[in-house]
């Protein structure tokens, strides 16, 4: 199909099967902020924050360690009172480029690569700049505020060729609508973070141009843009070049453009009340998502799921901590468990969605040995039980309970139901749970070594099953419930 720089050829675009099949990407955000590694550690995760103080408090007491630069030009922050104290006064934020590049000359990006297939990721997406506007590639469009604004390594290349050989799908990461080597105002609120993003046509050439550049030279499957676009940007254009490239590549929901003239209207007070009211009343109810541009083929909320299967495909998107970037000061009770990543991916997958979670490496690349172990040890619970997830899609509901309150989430595939049982331990041999399914062939239990096939009845609506006297404890168990066909 030929793809048009127009709405209505756009939107017959389709989200390929690999990107459903997928469930599980990597995120890695590395910028200068690494070398700092600092970041607010007092108030929870940002959702958390939100719902506590509202929108506007995570700008003063921002938990991202990516978003130093601007916690930094607020006076009075952490991170203000931190970043003297540690370097003095007149230590500039881009004075960290050249340690920065001295570190990561050791950097390995294969290891990087094995790792995640370890985890199980079927793709990667890499922050190739963040809002800091330093460039992780030496593009042919250089920053023209700054000189020598980039890595020395081209960090892009070599990770694409390192995930790429592990047969994992890459994409690229890329802050559009703000870029803080244009503008140097700091972000303090709502009304601050929609009018902070450069709307100059220079600006809007510059977005354009790196991210066709990094089509062409890296070859992305995946589109993966933040805040906004430049409301001056070829933005159609660009998605129909992507397209007409690869079909099956898949672009995210952040593109949306704030107007010269919306920005000028949403700071008049009656309005710029009311949009707060309105934005934080959506966080008491469960989280912001992003405002929709006209044409996406995924929706990706930031450390938040949805409770019922969506029609939409889309992504959760969060740190194994309250950070993306890396926070050397966040404590080991921030980072999620082994048994809380694996329920809220198990929930996510029953719900149509993927799961997009970020690792922070620090400055020479390392990763650290909090996040690595647990992409490991998340790796080998995915050995066992990948085929309840991979290639799966929601089943008609996505969660229940047994009679005893063990909770249990649905995916499918083919002539399998499968049933996940969010308990680690499973102490009770007998589970009865009410469930509306016909035609059961046999219930299979998957096991690390040996699955089991189970001995199983029904009485009215009560399916009863007989678990093993004895089961190794894992975070979650899967049965596979064969249907006649």
């Amino acid at each position: 199909m030929k793809f048009e720089a127009n709405l209505k050829s756009l939107r017959n675009h389709v989200v390929p099967d690999w990107f459903h099949d997928a469930k599980f990407g990597i995120f890695i955000h590395w910028s200068l902020s690494a070398v700092p590694a600092y970041a607010d550690v007092d108030q929870g995760d940002l959702v958390e924050l939100q719902k506590k103080e509202g929108i506007g408090a995570q700008f003063f007491k921002n938990p991202y360690a990516e978003w130093y630069l601007n916690s930094l030009r607020i006076d009075g922050t952490q991170t203000n009172k931190y970043h003297k104290e540690k370097y003095g006064e007149n230590f500039r934020y881009d004075e960290f480029v050249s340690e920065f590049n001295e570190k990561i000359k050791n950097w390995n990006p294969n290891e990087w690569a094995e790792l995640f297939k370890d985890a199980g990721a079927k793709y990667v997406v890499l922050v190739t700049k963040h809002h800091d506007g330093f460039l992780l590639w030496p593009s042919d469009f250089p920053n023209p505020k700054k000189q020598n604004y980039h890595t020395s390594r081209d960090i892009v290349g070599e990770l694409t060729s390192a995930v790429k050989s592990k047969d994992m799908k890459m994409g690229f990461y890329y802050s559009g609508a703000l870029d803080w080597s244009f503008n140097e105002n700091p972000i303090v609120d709502l009304i601050s973070l929609i009018d902070n993003g450069p709307i100059d046509q220079e600006y809007a050439d510059y977005v354009d141009l790196h991210w066709h550049e990094l089509i062409d030279r890296y070859d992305p499957i995946i589109l993966w843009n933040d805040i906004g676009y430049p409301p001056k940007g070829n933005m159609y254009e660009l998605f129909a070049y992507f397209y007409n490239k690869h079909e099956d590549g898949v672009i995210n929901d952040r593109w949306m453009k704030f107007s010269k003239w919306f920005r000028k209207i949403v700071k008049l007070w009656p309005i710029k009340n009311l949009v707060n009211w309105i934005v934080n009343r959506e966080i008491e109810k469960g989280g912001v998502s992003t405002i929709e541009p006209p044409h996406y083929d995924f929706q990706t909320p930031e450390y938040t799921t949805y409770g019922e299967i969506r029609e939409k495909k889309w992504e959760c998107v969060r740190g194994i901590g309250h950070s993306f970037g890396y926070n050397q000061f966040e404590p080991e009770g921030q980072h999620l468990t082994l048994e809380e990543l694996v329920h809220m991916f198990i929930d996510i997958v029953s719900k149509n969605g993927n799961l997009l979670l970020n690792v922070g490496p620090m400055a020479d690349g390392t990763i650290p040995i909090i996040q690595s172990n647990l992409l490991k040890d998340f790796g080998q619970w995915m050995k066992v039980n990948g085929e309840a997830i991979y290639g799966t899609r929601p089943w008609k509901i996505a969660e229940t309970q047994t009679n005893d309150s063990i909770n249990i989430r649905f995916t499918t595939k083919g002539n399998n139901v499968y049933m996940f049982l969010l308990d680690s331990k499973l102490e009770k041999e007998v589970i009865e749970v009410d469930l509306d399914i016909d035609e059961i062939q046999e219930i299979i239990l998957i096991l690390k070594d040996d699955n089991k096939r189970l001995e199983w009845s029904r009485e009215n609506s009560t399916l009863k099953f007989i678990l093993p006297k004895t089961i190794e404890p894992q975070p979650a168990h899967v049965l596979k419930i064969i249907i006649n066909p």
